[in-house]
């Protein structure tokens, strides 16, 4: 196969997973704690109560997905985030204490896992408009409390890129699409749950 002819197979398959994750995405965008961290009159707990949902997100990505990746994503490990949400809580003087489970994810596939982590890492990109939002309070101006929503600094776009690069290529390998979009509308609903309570 040509590489051109790879390269239109994996930008259709990334658009068709776009598409097909759409409607979920902006559900959960237009839930009120979502809406509520991008408001102008975003309160401090309402950004605290969202940090506090997302490390509930990242610790079952980081316990339950990443091991499906450990031998096969170089830049795993620098993909964790849920450290940063714990200096962002501490400096916010905020105690997370307990742990509430957000993907059910006993029995499934490795491209399923790879369509929940296509979504936590796109939360990440979206974190950085996020980020100017919550920048606007003087307590949040500096780079204390906001090392979660900085993703990975200047480099976030091109850890997207790379994210997206290995998504493609698995999913060409695998053949594998479906199971992926599968897996990305699975986490979208989960995460909406999540945030719904």
């Amino acid at each position: 196969m040509s590489s051109n002819t790879a390269s239109s197979i994996a930008s259709n398959f990334l658009n068709d997973l776009k598409t097909q994750t759409s409607d979920s995405h902006k559900k959960l965008e237009e839930l009120p704690v979502s809406m509520s961290i991008m408001s102008p009159n975003m309160k401090i707990e309402d950004y605290t109560y969202y940090l506090s949902l997302m490390h509930d997100v990242h610790n079952d990505t980081e316990r339950l997905i990443f091991p499906f990746f450990s031998n096969s994503l170089d830049d795993l490990e620098q993909r964790r985030k849920k450290h940063l949400i714990e200096n962002d809580l501490l400096f916010l003087k905020s105690n997370k204490s307990n742990t509430e489970k957000v993907f059910q994810t006993e029995g499934i596939s490795a491209p399923f896992a790879l369509g929940i982590l296509y979504v936590v890492e796109g939360s990440t990109l979206g974190g950085r408009f996020i980020l100017k939002n919550v920048s606007k309070f003087p307590e949040l101006s500096g780079n204390e409390g906001v090392s979660y929503f900085n993703g990975y600094g200047e480099k976030t776009g091109s850890f997207w890129k790379a994210f997206l690069n290995f998504l493609a290529e698995y999913e060409q390998e695998n053949n594998c699409g479906d199971e992926i979009i599968e897996g990305a509308i699975f986490a979208f609903d989960s995460i909406y749950k999540h945030f719904d309570r």
